[in-house]
C-alpha cells in the first residue's frame, strides 16, 4: 500500500506534468490526458486524426517531460519485423564468432508507431507482444522491454490507399483510442505564435522521472472502486454484446461483436486514473463514463447492416450510457 504522502506527491507530480505538456501542445487537453491515463495503466494508445494536427509533436513533448527515452518508428509497406525488433548479428572477438542482438526501436520507453497501418500485417504483428507482454522473442531469446513502457500509435483516417487496416487483434492490445481533434480559431493563432517567433518551439525539461511514474502506478492501482461501480462496468461492456438481453435495441440489430473482459479492466484501470488526474481519492460514475468511448469505441465490431447504413459505435454507445444507469 502506498502512503498518504506518497499520494500527494505523485498527484502534485502529475499536475506539474499536465502542465509543463500544456505550455507546447496547445488545446488538445482530452489528447494528452488521455496519453497521461495510459502512461498510468501501462496501456498503449491509438491516435487518429489528419496530418499537421500534432500527434508526433505530443508524443515527443511527454517524452521530453517525463525524462524517457523516445523512439519514433516510420512504418512504411517495405518495413520488415526485424527493423522494429532487432536482429542477431554475427560478432568476431578474438577470433572467436558469436552472435549478439542489435536492439531495434522497439527498446525505448515511449515509442511512437507513426502511421502504423502503412506497415503489412506481418509487421503489424511485431508491435502485439511488446504491446502486451513487454517482451521481444528472438529465435529462442526472450528480452524484457524497460519499464515505464508505452506504444503510441498513430493512423491517418482520410488517406486509406496502400494502408492495411489493423486486425481486431491489434487494437484490441490499444487501452484507449483517441481522436485529435482539429484546433480552434484562438488555438490555430496560439500554435502559429509559438512556432514563428523566437526560438521557436523548445521541448520541456524533465519534470517526472521513470521511478515517479512507476510510484504514481502503484498509487493508482491502489485508489478503491465500489462493488456498485464495478457491476456498473461490467454492465455497462455486456452491453455491447447483440445477444444480450440488456443490450440496447440498435446494439443488437447492428453489431456483430462486443467488447471482451479486456476492455472491462481497461476501463475500471481507466476511471481509476481519472480519479486520480482529478485528485480524488476513489472511482466516481463520472469517471468511467468519461472513459466509456475511448476505451470502447474500437472493440465494437459493426455488422454489414450496420456498416451499410452509417451507424458508428459512437452512437451505440450513446444508446448503452442512456440504458445502462449506476
Amino acid at each position: 500500500m502506498t502512503t498518504e504522502q506518497e499520494v500527494r506527491d505523485t498527484v502534485q507530480a502529475f499536475d506539474e506534468l499536465q502542465a509543463t505538456i500544456g505550455q507546447v501542445i496547445v488545446g488538445n487537453r482530452p489528447v494528452v490526458r488521455g496519453a497521461l491515463i495510459a502512461l498510468l495503466c501501462r496501456g498503449n494508445v491509438l491516435l487518429e486524426g489528419v496530418p499537421g494536427l500534432g500527434k508526433t509533436l505530443l508524443v515527443r513533448t511527454l517524452a521530453a517531460s517525463v525524462g524517457l527515452t523516445f523512439s519514433r518508428i516510420q512504418f512504411t509497406p517495405d518495413l520488415m519485423p526485424a527493423d522494429i525488433i532487432g536482429t542477431d548479428i554475427l560478432t568476431e572477438v578474438d577470433g572467436n564468432r558469436t552472435f549478439s542482438f542489435d536492439r531495434g526501436p522497439l527498446f525505448a520507453n515511449i515509442v511512437l508507431a507513426d502511421e502504423v497501418n502503412r506497415a503489412t500485417p506481418k509487421t503489424q504483428s511485431a508491435l502485439l507482444e511488446a504491446m502486451e507482454e513487454r517482451t521481444v522473442s528472438v529465435r529462442s531469446n526472450t528480452y524484457a522491454l524497460e519499464e515505464p513502457y508505452i506504444v503510441l500509435a498513430t493512423q491517418n483516417p482520410i488517406e486509406m490507399e496502400g494502408t492495411y487496416p489493423l486486425p481486431e487483434a491489434q487494437v484490441d492490445r490499444f487501452m484507449l483510442k483517441i481522436t485529435v481533434p482539429y484546433p480552434s480559431l484562438d488555438e490555430v493563432s496560439r500554435i502559429t505564435e509559438l512556432n514563428t517567433e523566437g526560438e521557436g518551439l523548445v521541448l520541456p525539461s524533465p519534470v517526472a522521472t521513470a521511478d515517479s511514474i512507476l510510484l504514481a502506478r502503484r498509487v493508482v492501482r491502489d485508489i478503491p472502486v465500489a462493488d456498485p461501480l464495478r457491476e456498473y462496468v461490467s454492465r455497462l461492456v455486456m452491453a455491447t454484446h447483440p445477444r444480450v438481453t440488456d443490450a440496447p435495441q440498435r446494439v443488437r440489430e447492428y453489431v456483430e461483436y462486443g467488447a471482451s473482459p479486456r476492455a472491462a479492466i481497461a476501463l475500471v484501470m481507466a476511471a481509476k486514473a481519472h480519479a486520480f488526474l482529478d485528485g480524488e481519492p476513489n472511482v466516481r460514475p463520472s469517471d468511467i463514463d468519461a472513459m466509456l468511448e475511448p476505451v470502447l469505441i474500437h472493440r465494437i465490431l459493426l455488422n454489414f447492416r450496420g456498416e451499410a447504413e452509417g451507424v458508428t459505435v459512437g452512437d451505440l454507445l450513446n444508446d448503452i450510457r442512456q440504458k445502462v444507469t449506476v
